[in-house]
């Protein structure tokens, strides 16, 4: 098998990366990998939970906390022919590494991406199903490309410093130049996602940063699929300002203040909510922001 750089961006989440790096150094004897860990400014145990990880990792530090600019480090760093993305909240069952440089080695040039299971702990274990099916061509937290691909479609882009869509722009680009993509559903992992760890305005906070990125992505790139998967088009807007209206957010932080946690009224809130700082903060982009 051909060698794999296993490239992960990671910043102060240092219980999740250690059970993410043991995983890794799980995997079947058939894999032929190397990991390479980009500390994106943590100040937490990070840099000793990489230290402690084995001879198969190794460490990189961009202080600057940018996705982009840390994965593009990974890349330049990464001696395999093919880079493997996931992310530090990820558990890899044993074949993970295998199946993707089987999926290359079977498929010739092409993004290779797998199921994405969301489980509460790492201890939770569920086998794929049509539910974790994506149509998403590259999305960093499972797959993997080409080096070689990843260095001629220009990287990811390092103006995307907020969160949100520069693995969506890399992908349009490595589309441009012809590679098909490749689902392997026995390239799976596990995504950690306890079901209270991300509080409303967490969800609040990020979707403002993806609509800010969203703009940006808009006016790199003024065409119909990328104004569709942003939302960014009138009738989208004409939309949230019926469903977003102001009155109706006070009754949507009155529903989340007291409905229980989990039921439908509280969860339907709660994505209005988000969806409504997502939108604001793309139309406020949107008439202030640049490429």
């Amino acid at each position: 098998m051909a060698l794999a750089s296993v490239v992960i961006a990671t910043h102060n989440r240092a219980s999740l990366l250690r059970d993410c790096l043991a995983a890794l150094g799980r995997q079947n004897a058939e894999a032929n990998f190397e990991v390479v860990v980009v500390d994106n400014g943590s100040v937490d145990d990070t840099p000793a939970v990489i230290a402690a990880a084995g001879e198969r990792v190794r460490g990189l530090t961009v202080a600057d906390p940018n996705r982009a600019k840390a994965r593009n480090a990974g890349i330049a760093a990464a001696r395999g022919s093919i880079v493997i993305f996931c992310d530090d909240d990820t558990v890899a069952p044993p074949a993970f590494v295998a199946e993707h440089l089987r999926a290359h080695e079977n498929g010739g040039p092409a993004v290779v991406s797998g199921p994405i299971i969301n489980v509460p702990d790492s201890a939770t274990k569920l086998a794929p199903d049509a539910r974790h099916y994506s149509r998403a061509f590259f999305c960093t937290c499972n797959v993997s490309v080409p080096k070689q691909d990843l260095l001629d479609a220009g990287l990811f882009d390092e103006r995307y410093d907020l969160y949100g869509w520069e693995d969506t722009d890399l992908g349009i680009r490595l589309r441009e130049r012809g590679l098909r993509r490749i689902f392997a559903w026995s390239a799976y992992l596990y995504h950690i996602k306890p079901a209270d760890a991300t509080t409303l305005e967490r969800r609040r906070a990020l979707a403002r940063e993806k609509g800010t990125m969203a703009a940006r992505f808009v006016r790199k790139a003024p065409r119909w699929p990328v104004r569709l998967a942003t939302g960014a088009y009138a009738a989208n807007f004409a939309r949230a300002a019926l469903v977003h209206a102001r009155p109706l957010r006070a009754v949507y932080e009155k529903v989340v203040t007291i409905a229980p946690a989990g039921s439908l009224a509280s969860t339907l809130a709660v994505e209005a909510l988000v969806d409504a700082a997502y939108v604001d903060a793309l139309q406020e982009a949107l008439r202030h922001s640049q490429p």
